[in-house]
């Protein structure tokens, strides 16, 4: 079977299916690179790595079960890495600050309501955010703390899946995937197993053409191209993001931080593994489009006109943007079998990170004919 794309969701379904006995080709395409000291990411090594689940708002529904049931993967996934050398460093904890009454208000409501089903959120009032250090913006009334949300290093992830896939037997092709068709008969070919032909074909820019039963698509904006001549629409819409990595002035104890802290949308993540404890990235835009906007950094960069002068002080010494894929009048993500041997695994938005694993899992569910363990159905 073949997957294109080898961003997060691509590289963790390709891992995925070859560690549970699937012979897999990954084929991913080369970056471009940007000018002027700004470099471009795939959207998952641009991401900040946060896991967002239980401080989702709401509380049932296709969402919230497929948040759960992925941070529960990325956990059991991090212990089986580990086993095989292939840590993933995790920084566990999240702390949403709130700016206002209304936001403390729904902050309230919703450990009130996590409570009841038996998950552990919790307020911090503004006398246990003066103890942090650094300070959190003076704004803050009091905040939303998740023990078991947080952050992973994405550039990490993606490093100890492609090892560990290599590891198994995974083979990666870079190349552009031009076209896609759906061939007259079954039967596998090259990645598929099976009779001669294949169910599809993939035309690659240097004229190879594969063929495989079972091929996934995980190739972000580029999936609604190749989907389009099959008369296939699934309109996905870029979303750009800009990060920045910055050195503080002076090294940061950073006691009683979480992994992330996040004020207005934007979110700080410690970085003390780097460069003796001054490292912190701030993180991200929300800009419809592929063009970065000078606006939303400027923004970004003051922390939204709220940052302390421990961060107004520090120095730039990376910047960096992604775009990410959101699908039009559908829900993110797409997760769906369109046609017999063709799966979807596309437009997660901000959320490719921590759906990852459930999107690799429902792949393989579909792949086993089996019952996905998540309960997605795209129309739920």
């Amino acid at each position: 079977m073949i997957v294109v794309g080898a961003g997060l969701v691509g590289l963790a379904t390709a891992w995925l299916l070859q560690r549970r006995g699937h012979a897999v080709l990954l084929v991913e395409a080369p970056l471009r690179a940007l000018p002027d000291g700004i470099s471009v990411r795939s959207g998952s090594a641009a991401a900040l790595g946060l896991l967002m689940a239980q401080v989702f708002q709401r509380g049932s529904g296709r969402g919230w079960r497929v948040r759960q049931r992925s941070l529960r993967l990325w956990q059991q996934w991090r212990q089986e890495l580990a086993q095989r050398g292939q840590a993933i460093q995790w920084r566990p904890g999240l702390l949403l600050l709130a700016a206002s009454a209304e936001e403390q208000s729904r902050h309230e409501r919703l450990v009130h309501e996590r409570r009841e089903q038996g998950l552990p959120l919790e307020l911090w009032d503004a006398s246990r955010l003066g103890r942090l250090e650094p300070a959190v913006p003076l704004g803050a009334l009091a905040a939303l703390h998740s023990p078991e949300d947080g952050q992973l290093d994405p550039v990490q992830a993606l490093a100890a899946l492609r090892a560990d896939g290599l590891a198994a037997g995974l083979r990666c092709l870079s190349s552009r995937v031009l076209g896609l068709r759906e061939a007259d008969g079954r039967g596998g070919g090259p990645y598929g197993g099976g009779t001669r032909g294949g169910r599809w074909r993939l035309l690659l820019e240097d004229g190879q053409e594969l063929a495989t039963d079972w091929l996934v698509l995980a190739a972000g904006l580029a999936s609604a191209e190749l989907l389009r001549p099959l008369g296939l629409e699934r309109p996905l819409e870029p979303v750009l993001g800009q990060a920045l990595e910055l050195e503080l002035a002076e090294p940061a104890s950073w006691r009683g931080w979480p992994g992330v802290v996040s004020w207005k949308g934007l979110h700080l993540v410690p970085r003390p593994d780097r460069a003796g404890g001054r490292r912190l990235w701030l993180g991200a835009t929300v800009e419809p489009g592929t063009d970065p906007g000078a606006a939303a950094l400027a923004q970004l960069r003051k922390l939204a006109g709220d940052a302390p002068d421990w961060l107004a002080r520090a120095e730039l010494r990376q910047h960096w943007l992604g775009i990410r894929a959101r699908p039009r009048d559908r829900p993110a993500p797409l997760l769906e079998q369109p046609r017999p041997g063709l799966l979807l695994a596309c437009g997660h938005n901000r959320n490719g990170v921590l759906l990852a694993p459930v999107s690799a899992e429902w792949a393989l569910s579909q792949v086993e004919e089996r019952v996905d363990p998540s309960g997605w159905t795209p129309a739920s």
